[in-house]
């Protein structure tokens, strides 16, 4: 997925594993991707980090299938955590479409999935934990997720493509340049995006900003200058917001996004 959802609290004798991949085509307008995690030995906790996706977690060790909503602040699970499995990450349109609420019914929420799809998880955990790899499994979503579309579920227009302009610029553009791009006003923007997503778009840019210096620091080669340059004013300015929005130091970030290895089986 484009977006980070989390990270362990603390790192263990082994690192984590994770792959990705896009969702079939069909399914992209409301999914942003997918990936398949398992968790070193001796990691403890989760770090859920701010993002404005919604994201389904399936995990296979016993916590079993969640929903976790977009979030502006972390939340740290200290003993708990997701150890095995696949998250999928929701667009506001998918939110919608696939689980039939408006994202802003699961903002700051971890609620479990089969409140809102009932017997079909049941299913859909079973299949998946009997796939024999990450690429059968990420095959097994697009097959039920497609079964789940419900395509006539549609979201507030307005903030859904202000919501998609955010996630490309990075978060790097002002709300009334934004509005005059969608043809609205700031207000019925604004308006729009409390319906829809229940962040504003101030805050959706700020996660998106964010998002784009995880990504930045996930990398082997990736500085905290090069991080900065997400739309930050200076330095000082990425150090502030880094521990606003992720609750510890950039160093203590980077350090827990490079704890990973390819998730090969």
């Amino acid at each position: 997925m484009a977006q980070v959802h989390s990270v362990l609290v603390r790192a263990g004798r082994e690192p984590c594993a994770v792959t990705g991949r896009l969702a079939a085509p069909r399914l992209r307008p409301y999914v942003a991707g997918y990936s398949a995690f398992r968790a070193g030995a001796g990691a403890t906790g989760r770090r859920v980090l701010p993002l404005s996706l919604a994201v389904v977690v399936v995990d296979f060790a016993g916590l079993g299938a969640l929903v976790s909503g977009p979030r502006n602040t972390p939340l740290v699970q200290e003993e708990a955590g997701w150890r095995q499995g696949v998250a999928i990450g929701l667009t506001p349109a998918g939110a919608r479409a696939v689980l039939g609420v408006p994202v802003r019914e699961l903002t700051g929420t971890v609620v479990p999935l089969d409140g809102l799809q009932g017997s079909r998880v049941g299913e859909l955990v079973g299949r998946l934990e009997a796939a024999p790899g990450p690429a059968a499994r990420f095959a097994v979503l697009d097959e039920v997720l497609t079964a789940w579309l419900r395509p006539e579920r549609q979201p507030d227009a307005t903030a859904a493509r202000g919501w998609q302009r955010l996630q490309a610029a990075g978060g790097r553009t002002t709300i009334g340049r934004l509005a005059a791009e969608l043809s609205v006003g700031r207000r019925r923007l604004e308006t729009g995006f409390a319906r829809e997503i229940g962040l504003t778009p101030k805050t959706v840019a700020r996660i998106a900003r964010f998002q784009d210096a995880v990504q930045v620091l996930a990398a082997p080669s990736g500085t905290f200058a090069a991080a900065a340059a997400c739309g930050y004013a200076d330095q000082p300015h990425f150090n502030r917001e880094i521990r606003a929005m992720a609750g510890i130091t950039p160093a203590e970030l980077r350090a827990l996004v490079q704890y990973t290895g390819q998730l090969r089986g």
